[in-house]
C-alpha cells in the first residue's frame, strides 16, 4: 500500500513492541497471576508456553501484517475474504477497544495511587481514605479521559515522532528504576530466603484452569490477540528477521515480568502481605509494601509514574489498531479529517469505560474474558490466517523472505497444525472446568 508509513528500523519496532507488551500485564497482572495460581510452578509453565507458543504466534500476527500490508481489516479480509473476515476483524476490533476501555481505568487507578504515595506522611491511618479516594468511580473516570486524551495525542504525531519516539524514551528509564527497587527489595532482612521457599514448584496444586491462566498470562503480556501486532507488522521492513525479533521481544517482556516479580515478591513475603489478592495487588498490597521502605513515597511515586508511562504503550497500541483501520478503509477522510477521527476514538472510548468506572468489580470479569480467552481466540484467528488463509508460500514469505530452509518448513508447520490444536485444547479444557464448577 502506497505511503504507509514505517518503522525508521529494526531496533525502533523492537523498542516499541516491547514497549507494548512491557505493561501493566507484567507488574500488576503477572505477580498476582504468580500468588493465585501456583507459584513458580505457574511461571515455568508461562515460560514453556511463552517460547513454544507466544514467539510462534508473535511472528505470525507480524508477518500476517507484513504479507499483506495491512492491519484490521484489511488482513483479515485478504486472508479470509469479505464475509469471514468482516466478521473477525469486527470481533478483533470490538474486543481491543472494550480491553483498552477498563486497562486506562487500571492505568488511571495508579497514577491516583502515585498521588497519594507522594502525600506527606502517607501510612495506614491515611490508606482507608485513599481507597475510599480511589473507588469514586468519577475521579477515576476523570483521570482516565486525561490519559485517553495523551494517547491520542501521541496518536496525532504520527508513527515515527509519537509511537516510536515516545518508546524510545520511556523504556530504558523504567528499566533503571526497576533495577534499583530490586536492589532495595533484595537488601530487605529475609528477602532472599522467602524468595527461595516461593521459588520451589509444586506442579502438584496445578490445575486446567491455572494452565489456561499460565497461557492466557502468555498471550495478555505480549499483548497478542490477532490486532496490535498485525497493524505493527504491517509497519515493519521487509528486512527484518520476524522470528528473530520476536524471540528478542519475548525476550525482553519475560525479563520485565522477572524484574517486577523480583522486586514484588520477597517484598511481599518478607511483610506478610498478601499475594494472591488479584487485580486490587496493585493498590492495596503495594501501597502497603511502599509504606513500609525507607523513603517510600517518594520510591512509591517514581515506579507507579514509571508503570504509568509504560502502560500507556499498550494503551497507545490499542488505540492505533482503530485509527489504522479508518485509515486504511478511508485514506481520503483519515488525511482531510484527521482530528475528527480521533474525535471519534475519544467519544467510543469514554462511552466504554463509564459503565466499568461506575462498578470497578466488573474489571475482574472483563479481564478474564478479553485478557485471556479473547486474546486466545484472536492469537489462534491470526494463526489461521496466515497458515491457511494466506497458505504456506505466502506464509513462509512473509515470515522469512524468499529464501528457504528446512526449519523454516517446520517452523510454518508448527504454526499450521500443533499451535492451533494446543489453544484448542487448552480453551476446551478450561471451558470444561468452568461448565463442571459451576455445575
Amino acid at each position: 500500500m502506497s505511503g504507509r508509513p514505517g518503522f525508521t528500523s529494526s531496533l525502533g519496532m523492537l523498542f516499541s513492541v516491547i514497549g507494548v507488551a512491557v505493561g501493566l500485564g507484567n507488574v500488576w497482572r503477572f505477580p498476582y497471576m504468580m500468588g493465585s495460581y501456583g507459584g513458580s510452578a505457574f511461571l515455568l509453565i508461562y515460560l514453556l508456553f511463552t517460547v513454544m507458543l507466544a514467539v510462534p504466534v508473535l511472528s505470525a500476527e507480524w508477518a500476517l501484517g507484513r504479507g499483506t500490508g495491512m492491519g484490521l481489516p484489511g488482513a483479515y479480509l485478504a486472508s479470509f475474504g469479505r464475509r469471514w473476515g468482516w466478521l473477525v476483524a469486527a470481533l478483533l476490533l470490538v474486543t481491543v477497544l472494550v480491553a483498552d476501555s477498563y486497562y486506562l481505568l487500571v492505568i488511571a487507578q495508579v497514577v491516583m495511587t502515585a498521588g497519594w504515595a507522594m502525600y506527606p506522611g502517607f501510612s495506614d491511618d491515611n490508606l482507608f481514605q485513599f481507597q475510599t479516594w480511589l473507588g469514586h468511580g468519577w475521579w477515576q473516570y476523570s483521570v482516565a479521559l486525561a490519559l485517553l486524551l495523551l494517547s491520542l495525542w501521541v496518536i496525532g504525531r504520527g508513527l515515527n515522532r509519537g509511537i516510536e519516539a515516545f518508546s524510545r524514551y520511556i523504556m530504558p528509564g523504567f528499566a533503571l528504576i526497576m533495577l534499583y527497587l530490586i536492589f532495595i527489595a533484595l537488601s530487605l532482612p529475609g528477602a532472599l530466603v522467602a524468595l527461595q521457599q516461593f521459588l520451589r514448584p509444586d506442579f502438584g496444586a496445578m490445575a486446567a484452569g491455572d494452565v489456561f491462566a499460565a497461557l492466557g498470562q502468555a498471550f495478555f503480556s505480549l499483548g497478542l490477540g490477532g490486532t496490535f501486532h498485525v497493524v505493527y507488522g504491517s509497519y515493519a521492513r521487509s528486512s527484518q528477521q520476524l522470528p528473530q525479533s520476536a524471540l528478542a521481544a519475548a525476550g525482553g517482556d519475560v525479563l520485565a515480568a522477572l524484574l517486577a516479580s523480583l522486586f514484588i515478591v520477597p517484598v511481599a513475603l518478607v511483610f506478610s502481605l498478601d499475594l494472591a489478592q488479584g487485580p486490587g495487588l496493585i493498590f492495596d498490597t503495594l501501597p502497603r509494601l511502599f509504606m513500609r521502605l525507607p523513603d517510600g513515597g517518594l520510591l512509591g511515586a517514581g515506579f507507579l509514574l514509571a508503570l504509568t508511562a509504560v502502560a500507556l504503550l499498550s494503551n497507545i497500541a490499542a488505540l492505533e489498531v482503530a485509527a489504522a483501520a479508518v485509515r486504511e478503509r478511508f485514506p481520503g477522510f483519515a488525511l482531510r479529517r484527521g482530528r475528527m477521527l480521533l474525535l471519534g476514538l475519544f467519544l467510543i472510548e469514554a462511552a466504554l469505560m463509564l459503565p466499568t468506572a461506575l462498578h470497578n468489580e466488573l474489571i475482574g470479569t472483563l479481564d478474564l474474558v478479553f485478557g485471556s480467552g479473547m486474546q486466545l481466540l484472536g492469537g489462534l484467528l491470526a494463526v489461521l490466517a496466515l497458515g491457511w488463509g494466506l497458505g504456506r508460500a505466502r506464509a513462509r514469505a512473509a515470515l522469512f523472505g524468499e529464501h528457504v530452509t528446512n526449519w523454516q518448513i517446520v517452523y510454518v508447520q508448527w504454526l499450521r497444525w500443533i499451535i492451533p490444536l494446543v489453544i484448542l485444547s487448552v480453551l476446551a479444557g478450561w471451558l470444561f472446568a468452568r461448565i463442571s464448577a459451576a455445575a
